[in-house]
């Protein structure tokens, strides 16, 4: 990691507190610790764990990972995505072709199960000996005196602290004291998600498979590896729908869904039978918004409470790796605090707005109750999408980048034609 040039005198040590112990708070621990500062790490919940089912770590999320030392970790549990492919359920017209070899240097992504993703960077901060402190709720933050102390939905007063990282997730109650704070509008649609034993036949091992019917109907099969070692080998499955209308799905019964299901994409009979009703499922509600400053005083805010969005693009996880480090990186080049936060905050403001855009403007081709997008989406752009550069472009967009998010957080990214592996679903 980079130090300040020579002659300028060194951010000291900063007392800091991490709220949250998601992605974006683990890794954030694990880079503040390695620097050198007392990282102290709150979580509400009794014991930490991860929320969801399945995600793409992207190009951008591994290389954060690869710099962290934690690759290879992830690779033993994850899968090797190598397309992301969808189609008409009723017609089978390909509507979505990406493919990561579309761009030199041979990049691709990892589906993980979150539960994987969450232990790989857990057992990371715990090897470390970082302080970890569960049962903490903090919903309230003060400052004064050039300090910061947190106070819990008990009455509890933590603190004092030199900086406080908002790790908390989109529900994020101090992300408010950001100095232009805002709320994530909620979305029409979200999804159930839920994670299955792979069956492989029918589907690609390689990639995320998608069937749509419109855009009011969306279902996904996403082969996501295993949680640990001796796991068996899964999937994540999603139907999209509208939580608002999730009592009159359920209110006409798990058979009349399947045969839904069924109807659009045979082949998911597999995972349907799986399925023993609505109840394994998680219904996953999604909503937007992008703080114009990720920062306050004594606070920096990453993850999700800094930025939320639909899935469609799927860089959430990734997003909060790169916070991490960015966060990480502006304190190590910073000589005060008040300047590493507006570091920390440049540092991410390209990237992160650029493709909370992309992802607001996608969604309602995928996710809406329009008719003329979808129309669109299935006769206009594949026939686009074949023509160079949009291939390539399309594969820097689902890569993550686009815009790119290295540079600016002094980081370069991992050489893909060294240390890759092959799938094991994929032999």
């Amino acid at each position: 990691m980079p130090v300040p040039a020579k002659g300028r005198v060194r951010l000291k040590k900063q007392q800091i507190a991490i709220v949250g112990a998601g992605p974006a708070g683990l890794a954030a621990a694990l880079y503040l610790h390695r620097a050198g500062h007392d990282v102290k790490l709150l979580e509400r919940f009794s014991t930490p764990s991860p929320l969801g089912s399945g995600l793409i770590l992207q190009p951008t999320g591994l290389t954060v990972l690869d710099d962290l030392g934690l690759f290879d970790r992830i690779s033993l549990l994850g899968n090797r995505i190598d397309r992301l492919y969808g189609a008409d359920a009723l017609s089978g017209r390909p509507v979505l072709d990406v493919r990561y070899s579309a761009l030199k240097g041979g990049r691709y992504g990892v589906a993980v199960h979150r539960a994987a993703l969450f232990d790989v960077l857990y057992q990371a901060v715990l090897r470390e000996g970082i302080d970890i402190q569960t049962n903490v709720d903090a919903i309230t933050m003060h400052t004064g005196h050039g300090r910061a102390w947190l106070m819990t939905n008990t009455g509890r007063s933590i603190g004092t602290f030199d900086l406080v990282v908002d790790a908390s997730g989109s529900r994020s109650k101090l992300k408010q004291y950001a100095f232009n704070p805002s709320e994530p509008k909620p979305l029409t649609y979200g999804a159930y998600w839920v994670s299955l034993k792979w069956h492989g036949e029918g589907f690609d091992a390689r990639s995320l498979l998608q069937r749509y019917r419109k855009a009011g109907v969306m279902i996904g099969v996403l082969p996501i590896g295993r949680t640990d070692a001796a796991g068996d080998d899964m999937a994540a499955f999603f139907w999209s729908t509208k939580p608002d209308g999730a009592d009159s799905l359920r209110a006409a019964g798990i058979a009349g869904w399947k045969d839904r299901v069924f109807a659009l994409w045979p082949e998911c009979s597999v995972y349907l039978d799986q399925i023993n009703g609505f109840d394994d499922m998680t219904l996953a509600r999604y909503g937007h918004h992008t703080l114009s400053m990720p920062v306050g005083r004594h606070l920096a805010v990453i993850g999700d409470a800094a930025h939320s969005t639909s899935p469609q693009l799927g860089q959430g996880a990734n997003m909060a790796l790169l916070d991490a480090r960015a966060l990480a990186h502006a304190l190590m080049t910073s000589t005060e605090l008040d300047a590493a936060l507006s570091a920390y905050a440049a540092s991410r403001r390209m990237h992160v707005r650029g493709f909370q855009a992309l992802s607001r403007a996608f969604t309602p081709f995928y996710q809406s109750d329009s008719t003329a997008l979808p129309f669109a989406r299935d006769w206009i752009v594949p026939t686009v999408a074949r023509i160079p550069p949009a291939p390539q472009l399309l594969a820097s967009m689902v890569s993550g980048t686009l815009i790119d998010p290295f540079r600016p957080i002094g980081l370069r990214e991992k050489i893909w034609n060294q240390n890759s592996f092959s799938s094991p679903l994929a032999k």
